[in-house]
């Protein structure tokens, strides 16, 4: 498969790897100030000044941070916990290509970190200009292919246009592109429409193929090694779905994989774009894994937007000064709650319908980076590593979960996400106020609410407030904010990454349970070709467990 791109930047990173968090001196300020927290229900604790000057801005979003339990004391320490773990030097070399996917001293993945290459295209200079070439050079061809759409030089085989396109991927290679998509279904083209098959339930294919004119219909499979278990299965399945339609799967086809890869092949596939090693799963959706079916859904115009709007993000990310840069405010924010006061979790909570799936996207990139137990020298870890992610949509979370973030004895930081203005602008004034007014000051006042509390003799009806909270504020849900969005949460996770010193970039811990299910698989289908099959070698110690589960999952008793 193709190696990472550019010229693998060969400064010596290694001090950063052994500067555990628990040694450096912030470590101990930070303990001795969580022993006394912020009493933000305290008379006069949110005044007008404190909420006007706990605020800062880059790329078309604020972030509020007032209801936060932290004070001048806190935040000069958070700024020194980010210039003694390196953080931004950190995110510049990971930009410029050093090679951070690495465990010193064992087997790793060792390779560079390269998505915001994706987006670091639009200025004269780029940080890592190969990696932003090889961004550019496969951008010029989807441009070309969308282009070839739109003037009617590629239609199927009746001559009609394509209408829909189905993404085949699972991972990074569905959760960002398809929350992506959702949150700005309202840019959508005309006329076309964009679905998602992942799982490998065959029940999830079947309904998406149900509702398709597979005629008017383009495929759009992605997998970086081309031999993912569950995509290639569901690849197979809607093939054989086209072909029992009487149609050329291979005229309906494009591939998003690696270069050299078992897909890239033109005899198979209409159009293939290439993903490259040193851009990870979870990071990827600004790559060709979401841009095309962005482009094919909402046009190149936009996709252009949503890049824009990442590369903004990722330039503010680099000011070393933590009041003017959201995401590494945010990451040492949520260090704060996490190590210092002890939460456990974080709720993500957008004021947006058409965020409705970008909490899942976050679960993954957070929970599949930062959930790691071992440092970047492969030492166990002294520390506690990322949160538990979780959240869903308000104001429908507040009539489910929100009476445990209020009242429940687990102190759960929130992160509100909302916009002034609705993408549709259809709404009407109820009582004199609209309906995206009401969902904005339903935002607001949980944050305060959740800060300030309330005091009342029945204890039923007291709420203990200090229970934090930040709020990411935008005008409206445009390419550009998403873009923008998507970017700060990314950078969110690398830095914390990178000051708990954990490799934020690898997943080994999604290997065991699909090596076990590989066994499994070769257990059922030895039992297809011969009942009298009994399994893999007898001093196998897995052999029970397997055999156990096989019948369980027949239904067989034993």
């Amino acid at each position: 498969m193709e190696q990472p791109a550019g010229t693998r930047d060969q400064r010596d990173v290694s001090p950063y790897f052994s500067r555990d968090f628990n040694g450096l001196s912030a470590w101990a300020e930070l303990g001795e100030l969580a022993r006394a927290p912020y009493d933000l229900t305290a008379s006069g604790a949110l005044s007008p000044t404190r909420i006007r000057s706990y605020r800062t801005q880059a790329a078309g979003f604020d972030l509020l941070y007032s209801t936060q339990r932290v004070d001048e004391a806190v935040l000069a320490a958070l700024q020194r916990l980010a210039e003694e773990s390196g953080a931004v030097a950190q995110f510049l070399l990971m930009k410029k290509g050093a090679v951070l996917n690495r465990i010193e001293g064992y087997a790793s993945e060792d390779r560079q970190v390269l998505h915001t290459a994706c987006r670091d295209i639009f200025g004269p200079v780029s940080l890592a200009p190969e990696a932003s070439a090889q961004a550019k050079g496969e951008l010029e061809k989807l441009a070309d292919f969308l282009a070839a759409l739109e003037a009617g030089d590629i239609v199927n085989a009746a001559g009609e246009p394509f209408t829909d396109l189905v993404q085949i991927g699972i991972g990074g290679s569905d959760l960002g592109p398809r929350a992506l998509y959702l949150a700005l279904a309202a840019y959508k083209i005309p006329g076309r429409r964009v679905h998602f098959i992942s799982n490998v339930d065959p029940d999830d294919a079947a309904a998406i193929l149900s509702g398709l004119d597979l005629a008017k219909t383009l495929v759009n499979v992605v997998s970086k090694s081309g031999s993912t278990l569950e995509t290639m299965t569901n690849e197979e399945l809607v093939r054989k779905a086209f072909a029992e339609a009487g149609l050329e799967p291979n005229l309906h086809f494009l591939a998003v994989t690696g270069k050299g890869s078992p897909m890239d092949n033109p005899a198979r596939y209409l159009r293939s774009f290439y993903m490259f090693d040193s851009i990870g799963g979870r990071y990827s959706a600004t790559s060709m894994v979401g841009a095309v079916m962005l482009g094919f859904g909402l046009g190149y115009a936009h996709l252009m937007d949503i890049l824009r709007g990442a590369n903004a993000m990722d330039l503010a990310a680099e000011e070393p000064d933590i009041r003017c840069n959201p995401a590494l405010l945010l990451a040492l924010l949520g260090i704060w709650n996490h190590n210092f006061l002890g939460c456990e979790t974080l709720a993500i909570l957008p004021y947006s319908q058409a965020l409705v799936r970008f909490t899942a996207h976050l679960q993954q990139c957070d929970m599949e980076s930062n959930g790691k137990s071992v440092t970047r020298q492969g030492k166990p870890l002294a520390w506690e590593s990322g949160p538990i992610i979780w959240g869903e949509p308000g104001t429908n979370g507040q009539h489910a979960f929100y009476q445990l973030i209020h009242q429940g004895t687990a102190i759960v930081p929130a992160e509100f996400i909302g916009f002034r203005t609705s993408q549709y602008g259809r709404d009407l004034l109820i009582e004199q106020t609209t309906s995206q007014e009401k969902l904005v000051a339903n935002l607001l006042a949980q944050a305060l609410a959740l800060a300030t509390g309330q005091p009342n003799e029945n204890p039923n009806r007291r709420f203990a407030g200090n229970r934090p909270s930040a709020v990411l504020l935008a005008d409206r849900l445009t390419p550009y904010t998403m873009g923008a969005l998507l970017a700060l949460y990314e950078a969110k996770v690398v830095f914390q990454g990178f000051i708990w010193n954990i490799n934020s970039f690898d997943q080994e811990g999604v290997q065991l349970g699909k090596k076990l299910a590989t066994r499994l698989l070769t257990h059922y289908a030895g039992q297809r070709r011969d009942p009298g099959y009994s399994g893999e070698a007898s001093d196998d110690p897995g052999r029970a467990l397997l055999a156990a589960a096989g019948m369980l999952a027949k239904g067989e008793s034993g």
